[in-house]
């Protein structure tokens, strides 16, 4: 446990106090971001950093440094500010050299705009949400570790800047709020001179922008409807090349929530004379780029962790860093494999087949790409779900509470015709406006299809399956810059459920062949989730993510071996065992392997592979003999 919380509650004295020891040497930047590094590593101390995601924002003080996890959903243009700045000291008739970097205002005084000591620096801008469709136990859990101490902060008065996120949502219907504190606060240029408005946002968040001079309409873009937490403006001072479009991180910062910056917002709506660069952005733009900081902080990064997961379970860092944690799991994972597939079983109903596919399914990853090809995805349409019962959607649920993240996507004729699926540019507000498919990497994305009723698709419906279908194929998604296209890959696990064969394309077909029949079907899948304890779940949880993150390799003998085998298959009939056949039944050894803890292929796993594909298309034969109009 730290001894002393100054560097957590007031980062901006460690950073003002390097900056005044370097002499103006450029290598005070580094010595700041190694000093708190540093000091995150030392027991556990990142536990004590307040996060984003879990306090609300008027329990947080300002300019302290907190963490915030998040998905990276949108990157603006560079903006320029005073990183080294003088100031008039009009009491001791003195100047001082001051330090602008983490901050988004200058200290009170008079700025010399003209001194030779002015050094102009560059930062880069992220819109950062929170991971689309994390679960609530990966929330708790998260929030469960933490021990930051926080009490309501009162370093800011106006009560509009004192909400939960809940309350921030019900501002969209008060119109006026967002030019109250114009009349409360009057501040010379000079004390707002910190940030040269260059800033014009290359791809940024929200609905269609309405006409409506109202600020307080403002969307926070979250990708899936319905989402709750923090927006936050991420202020990136290095290497921001390194991070890209959808990236999950864990930021590490300063908050900045001055209710200057809502000023500033005000006075550049309402004037676009005083510079002549902000007649370039348009007024939607400059309400998207520069949102209440009561709704939208702003976040000085000072290191940012690349997350691999969001598992709360599992150390953050890399497993092969973590021998003696990847022992002890994998010492256990046999048991815990036939304990979730029994559990599996009886979801489905009884059918040990499916529960085998659905365990395959949920530790599938896209681990390479050769050319377009992924390889290592693997969609499975589970068809014969029952219509017009509670199954998918409590299949869903069971999904829900094992892996991190993960949205059921119901296929109805209205949400395919309606919904907006694919981020598309908006050129007036200079922003990316997200979709349903902006997703993190390794979301589980359910689609239901036993949704879909007769009708006819419009253009945006086409639009949607369309792209869909390049999801689950190509792993990667299409926004629409309106004059062009521009791929973005994605890493998403994507569970087709079905009546019959699904209208989308999958890896793998499982027709569900129920052994049991309970007289009342939404009692018996609540008493079968209800009867796994929170410790069990969690095991379940491990299991899932370990072997997922799991290196795999085949050795050139097995290499040889399958190669044969194959030779063999096509001897007696060529169009047995397709080059296609070859490679769905490689990925599922891989699989196979992979969830029993093995790392490389061996023989007997290679043979365990084929019975199981053998009995997959045994059962999707005799399914199409039954319903004969099935393809």
């Amino acid at each position: 446990m730290p001894t002393t919380h100054d560097w957590i509650n007031n980062p901006l004295g460690v950073v003002d106090g390097l900056f005044a020891q370097s002499n103006s040497s450029p290598d005070w930047e580094k010595k700041v971001v190694e000093y708190f590094k540093e000091k995150l590593k030392l027991n556990d101390a990142h536990t004590w950093v307040p996060s984003l995601n879990d306090v609300p924002l008027h329990y947080l003080k300002p300019n302290s440094l907190v963490k915030f996890r998040c998905m990276v959903q949108d990157m603006f243009d560079p903006e320029f500010f005073m990183g080294v700045y003088e100031m008039n000291d009009p009491t001791s008739n003195s100047k001082q050299v001051k330090c602008g970097k983490y901050k988004d205002v200058t200290e009170c005084g008079q700025v010399d705009f003209n001194s030779r000591n002015t050094v102009t620096s560059e930062r880069q801008t992220f819109y950062c949400v929170p991971i689309p469709g994390e679960s609530n136990w990966v929330k708790e859990s998260y929030a469960g570790t933490s021990q930051a101490r926080v009490v309501p902060s009162t370093s800011y008065v106006p009560n509009r800047h004192k909400r939960s996120y809940e309350e921030d949502d019900e501002m969209d219907t008060q119109c006026q709020q967002t030019k109250d504190i114009s009349q409360g606060a009057q501040s010379s240029s000079e004390s707002h001179g910190n940030t040269e408005p260059k800033r014009q946002e290359t791809e940024a968040p929200s609905q269609d922008s309405s006409s409506s001079h109202c600020t307080s309409s403002l969307d926070l873009n979250f990708p899936l409807p319905g989402e709750k937490g923090p927006a936050c403006l991420v202020k990136v001072y290095e290497d921001w090349d390194s991070f890209k479009l959808n990236d999950m991180l864990e930021v590490f910062g300063i908050l900045s929530v001055d209710p200057a910056l809502s000023v500033i917002a005000d006075e550049r709506e309402a004037s676009s004379l005083l510079d002549p660069t902000e007649g370039m952005e348009t007024m939607e733009e400059q309400r998207v780029h520069s949102p209440p900081a009561s709704l939208v902080p702003r976040l000085h990064m000072l290191y940012a962790q690349p997350l691999a997961h969001n598992n709360p379970l599992l150390p953050s860092s890399p497993l092969e860093n973590n021998a003696d944690y990847l022992s002890c799991v994998l010492g256990e994972l046999a048991s815990v494999r036939a304990e979730l597939l029994t559990f599996f079983t009886h979801i489905l109903m009884g059918d040990s087949l499916a529960a085998e596919f659905l365990i395959l399914h949920l530790i599938s990853n896209v681990y390479s790409r050769r050319d377009v090809l992924p390889l290592g995805k693997f969609t499975l349409n589970l068809s014969g779900c029952p219509l017009s019962s509670p199954f998918t959607e409590h299949l869903f649920k069971v999904i829900q509470q094992l892996v991190p993240s993960s949205y059921r996507l119901s296929m109805s004729l209205h949400n395919m015709n309606t919904q907006r699926m694919v981020p598309r540019k908006d050129y007036t507000a200079n922003r990316l406006v997200s979709g349903t498919l902006q997703l993190a990497k390794n979301t589980s994305l359910f689609l239901d299809e036993t949704q879909l009723e007769q009708g006819q698709l419009d253009s945006t419906g086409v639009r949607n399956i369309t792209a869909l279908g390049n999801l689950i194929s190509w792993q990667k998604v299409d926004y629409d810059f309106n004059y062009h296209q521009m791929e973005f890959p994605c890493n998403i696990n994507v569970l087709i459920a079905s009546e019959g064969r699904s209208l989308l394309p999958s890896d793998c077909q499982v027709h569900l062949r129920a052994s049991l029949n309970p007289p009342n079907l939404e009692e018996y899948l609540s008493a079968v989730q209800v009867a796994q304890v929170p410790s069990q779940l969690n095991k379940y949880r491990v299991y899932l993510s370990v072997a997922r993150a799991l290196n795999y390799t085949i050795s050139d003998e097995i290499t040889k071996a399958v190669e044969e085998d194959f030779v063999d298959m096509r001897k007696d009939d060529p169009q047995s065992m397709s080059a296609e056949d070859l490679h769905r039944l490689l990925v599922v050894a891989r699989l196979l392997s992979l969830s029993h803890g093995q790392n490389t292929l061996s023989r007997d796993g290679w043979m365990k592979a084929k019975q199981l594909e053998a009995l997959r298309i045994s059962r999707t034969q005799q399914q199409k003999c039954v319903n004969g109009n099935e393809p």
